[in-house]
């Protein structure tokens, strides 16, 4: 069975960090792009980063740029999202999600549907 499943979500004080997992099962991660996306309540999926399969580009939403860092360890057939300097507005369930191309990685942040197998989520809360 193919699957991702995402960890490492929580409650923290504003300001804190954590960093997210995206392990594969039934699959390698090794020849696909990946995105990280959020969703709060009432609100859209968000594009919050991705990382080419190729060259390990990395691609960031303005609104974490300089907190979160994408990475990703195909040894471990794992990807992580290293986030910090979070903020109540951070708080929302995170999802990973697979990409089959590296074609216009950046600009697929706006379009979740280019992504393919996603994982079930992580709840992320900033609070005090």
């Amino acid at each position: 069975q193919l699957q991702l499943v995402e960890s490492g979500g929580g409650l923290v004080q504003p300001g804190g960090s954590l960093r997210l997992s995206c392990a594969a099962s039934g699959f390698t991660l090794d020849h696909y792009a990946i995105g990280w996306f959020r969703q709060a309540p009432g609100k859209e999926r968000e594009g919050v980063s991705c990382i080419s399969s190729s060259d390990g580009s990395t691609y960031y939403a303005d609104s974490v740029k300089g907190r979160f860092t994408i990475s990703r360890d195909n040894a471990k057939n794992t990807v992580y999202l290293q986030m910090n300097s979070l903020k109540p507005e951070d708080t929302a369930v995170y999802y990973c999600a697979t990409r089959d191309s590296n074609w216009y990685l950046e600009q697929s942040l706006q379009v979740p549907y280019e992504y393919g197998y996603w994982g079930q989520g992580t709840q992320v809360t900033v609070s005090s």
